[in-house]
């Protein structure tokens, strides 16, 4: 499908806040996070405003052009991180202070984060709920992936449900077997993408 793409710049933001807010309402990540609808409905934007914030800051943000769906990926070294990333808390103070599961969702996938290799990290990918399943999410992935197979780099992300991991599964992932168990809550499953040669 001919699925126009650009990169987005701090312009764009309130749009690619949007486009997450509405895709992952339901998600049952965000939905453990947050497990009171009208609470979601209230904070869940400054909580999501966060990767986008960083990922405009030092990654890179694809957006349809129509503005139905949105890509947040960040390029990941090779080697354990020198500080402790402060994203969770921020996560956290930005959204909802006294949630503590705001914070703790971004440590439990922090902690099995790959940093042996240097890697693309798919952070976030949303597509508007009512274009789901018509292959928009699919287009913005591959483009980055096959950027990612002709420079020999590996891609990560972390699947949020079932019918995402199946996707990623389409597109060359492969679950690294040992799942993110959120504290009575759904599981999230770690994903990583060699990459193919050409």
């Amino acid at each position: 499908m001919g699925v126009r793409i650009r990169q987005a710049d701090e312009r764009d933001r309130d749009q690619v806040v949007r486009i997450l807010e509405e895709a992952f309402h339901d998600d049952p990540v965000s939905s453990w996070v947050f497990p009171d609808e009208d609470h979601r409905r209230a904070v869940h934007g400054r909580f999501l405003g966060v990767f986008a914030d960083v990922t405009l800051a030092g990654g890179r943000v694809d957006l349809a052009e129509d503005g139905t769906a949105t890509a947040l990926w960040l390029r990941v070294p090779a080697g354990a991180p020198e500080e402790e990333d402060g994203t969770p808390a921020r996560m956290r103070e930005a959204a909802d202070p006294g949630n503590e599961r705001a914070e703790l969702v971004g440590r439990l996938t922090g902690a099995v984060h790959p940093h042996d290799r240097a890697h693309a990290y798919l952070l976030m990918i949303g597509v508007s709920p009512e274009r789901q399943g018509e292959g928009i999410g699919e287009a913005l992935i591959s483009e980055v992936l096959e950027r990612c197979d002709r420079e020999g780099l590996p891609a990560y992300l972390e699947a949020s449900s079932e019918r995402s991991r199946r996707l990623y599964e389409r597109l060359g992932f492969t679950f690294t077997g040992q799942t993110v168990d959120l504290p009575d809550g759904p599981s999230m499953w770690p994903m990583w993408r060699a990459p193919r040669a050409g």
